[in-house]
């Protein structure tokens, strides 16, 4: 069973139909919304300031999430995909978008909608990414415009896909 566990008054909450690996860690200032899947060794450190989750979401293998104490949030939409190694401290996600494997998102940045963080990316403080946009690099740059009808559906459907491979488990 994942560690689960309360601090400063704190207690995660977890939505219906959620998936957590048995040795996942969801401490503190964290809620999780439904049909989630938070996958092996990740780590949601709620336990300086919040961190919110919306529904469908994966937060795959070795991810950690973290914020800075009284001035960082972490703020993540629907059918996101956050990948394998990813480093979220502080920063916004919405809806539909999907972040690279390796990649790291710094306090204050702000991943638009269906917008795509390629893997390995440098997402640095205070950084919008428009919606429907490909950034790439270290530091992360713009690289070009994608549909974002396009992108948003590809986001969901590995969102999606995920919603499956937890289902084994759960078996």
């Amino acid at each position: 069973m994942a560690l689960i566990k309360s601090v400063r008054g704190f207690t995660p909450v977890i939505g219906e139909d959620c998936y957590l690996a048995e040795n996942a860690t969801v401490i503190g200032d964290v809620v999780i919304g439904k049909q989630c899947s938070i996958w092996f060794n990740a780590v949601l450190r709620g336990d300086v300031n919040s961190i919110k989750i919306g529904d469908r979401v994966n937060i795959q293998d070795g991810a950690v999430l973290h914020t800075l104490y009284q001035k960082s949030v972490i703020e993540i939409g629907n059918d996101v995909s956050v990948g394998h190694n990813v480093t979220i401290h502080g920063a916004c996600v919405k809806d539909g978008a999907l972040i690279g494997m390796g990649s790291t998102l710094l306090d204050g940045a702000v991943v638009g909608e269906g917008a795509i963080v390629a893997a390995g990316a440098l997402v640095l403080s205070n950084t919008v990414i428009e919606p429907g946009t490909l950034w790439a690099g270290v530091p992360a740059k713009f690289v070009k415009k994608v549909d974002i009808n396009q992108a948003k559906e590809l986001n969901i459907k590995i969102a999606n896909g995920y919603l499956m491979y937890s289902s084994w488990y759960k078996e």
